[in-house]
């Protein structure tokens, strides 16, 4: 078998397990909620009370428990979707940085609900949705990285209605506050992290360029050393 051959077959298998290794995460999570909510089910208990109350000391615990507590397999299917696609490219593109990102953007979200909040039990991992979408698209752009800016047009083509989310009394029975402060945890992140992580590639033509203009000056600054030694 030719070494090109060996070679690429050696990168696909790397992609592949990066891939699975990207899905283990955001897959216990997804599990862990449908869990939860089949266990509501079958037990015929409401866990509703380990949600986020603003401002009061019963609530906190929610900033930990909330986003695997959903009010119906509805609510639970329309946040297992994006969460997992959202957050398996978060650990596939940012995996360097994506564990530090996962948990502050899980943690920040809650703790900023739990503080501006209204008053109301908060519960579901939309604002979670939110945060890592935030994160992506703003984060591809401040990258300036093609691969990473591919990625932030798809999050607005697959998610760009979301932003309708944050607003008050668009939908209805909906913690726009989880939307509009996870969507703000996101973009701290993303500004935060920007200088950790996957960079702008430096292309060799940008390097080509940069090593002709060094030599250009170091010649002018030489040819200006030999006119000053003439005169």
């Amino acid at each position: 078998m030719p070494d090109s051959t060996k070679h690429i077959d050696s990168e696909n298998a790397f992609y592949r397990k990066k891939m699975l290794l990207s899905m283990l995460i955001p897959g216990i999570f997804v599990s862990l909620m449908w869990l939860v909510k089949i266990s509501e089910v079958l037990f015929d208990v409401d866990f509703s009370s380990f949600g986020i109350y603003p401002l009061t000391v019963k609530g906190l615990a929610g900033i930990f428990f909330s986003p695997f507590i959903h009010g119906d397999f509805n609510h639970l299917f329309n946040n297992s979707l994006p969460f997992f696609f959202l957050a398996t490219a978060l650990f596939y593109f940012y995996s360097e940085v994506a564990l530090k990102v996962f948990g502050w953007t899980y943690f920040l979200t809650g703790l900023f609900v739990w503080l501006a909040g209204r008053e109301a039990w908060h519960i579901g991992a939309s604002g979670l949705v939110y945060g890592l979408a935030s994160f992506l698209f703003f984060s591809g752009i401040l990258r300036k990285h093609f691969r990473l800016i591919a990625l932030s047009l798809l999050i607005v083509f697959l998610y760009g209605s979301m932003v309708w989310g944050i607003f008050p009394n668009v939908y209805k029975n909906v913690s726009w506050e989880s939307h509009m402060l996870g969507f703000f945890s996101g973009l701290i992140l993303a500004l935060w992290y920007r200088k950790e992580g996957p960079q702008q590639p430096a292309y060799e033509w940008m390097n080509d360029e940069e090593e002709e203009a060094g030599k250009e000056g170091e010649n002018g600054r030489r040819g200006e050393g030999e006119k000053g030694r003439d005169m």
